[in-house]
């Protein structure tokens, strides 16, 4: 099976907030555009995944995704993240509408390609499945199998919600680049030790730089 990841990306100058702590708000855009840039490199190079839409109303990273080969579809409902991903899903399946669709978070600096391919193959069994995230409350990734219907529950708590919602919570191992996002410092130092992307890796040189 071929997947559209969707990937929803706030304005920069509002992303990230919780890392405003550790880089101050004048490193976080950065930051947040190079986990983004990160996650769609390594999210195109699967080989499980036939392209990438990223749902943003941010300029620059519209610019600095579709280089990377992205589709960018803008925000229209603004109404926050499952909006979002309903409106990125809904975008795709007016042009293919049996495409089976994966929501992907766009703060996942360590992903690596073949770790998704082995998610979204697990993913294929079901009608619809999550991915926990590393602290194991929120969710990484929602797949949704062709005809079915996306229905994200992103927020707090998000992983008790997909899975009240009938998503199979998948359950591997080895997979930690797809599971680990960045929200604050903490995690940000847990996805330096896994191994970052290029982007990231010369963001978070600059954070030291500026520490």
């Amino acid at each position: 099976m071929q997947w559209t990841l969707v990937i929803p990306l706030k304005p920069l100058a509002r992303a990230k907030s919780r890392l405003a702590a550790t880089a101050g708000d004048g490193l976080r855009p950065g930051l947040a555009l190079a986990f983004a840039q990160d996650t769609v490199a390594a999210a195109a190079a699967c080989p499980a995944v036939r392209n990438v839409v990223v749902v943003t109303d941010d300029a620059l990273a519209g610019r600095e995704l579709a280089a990377l080969g992205a589709r960018i579809v803008p925000d229209t409902p603004g109404e926050g993240l499952n909006a979002a991903l309903r409106h990125g899903t809904a975008a795709v399946r007016a042009e293919r509408p049996e495409a089976a669709v994966a929501a992907l978070n766009a703060d996942l600096p360590a992903l690596r390609p073949l770790e998704l391919a082995r998610v979204l193959d697990d993913a294929a069994q079901f009608r619809r499945a999550f991915l926990p995230d590393a602290a194991g409350i929120g969710t990484t990734l929602l797949a949704a199998a062709a005809g079915t219907e996306l229905r994200p529950v992103f927020g707090t708590a998000s992983r008790a919600g997909h899975a009240a919602s009938g998503a199979v919570e998948l359950a591997l191992d080895g997979v930690d680049s797809v599971r680990q996002d960045v929200d604050t410092g903490d995690d940000l130092r847990a996805a330096l030790a896994l191994g970052v992307g290029p982007r990231t890796a010369a963001a978070a040189a600059r954070l030291l730089i500026a520490d």
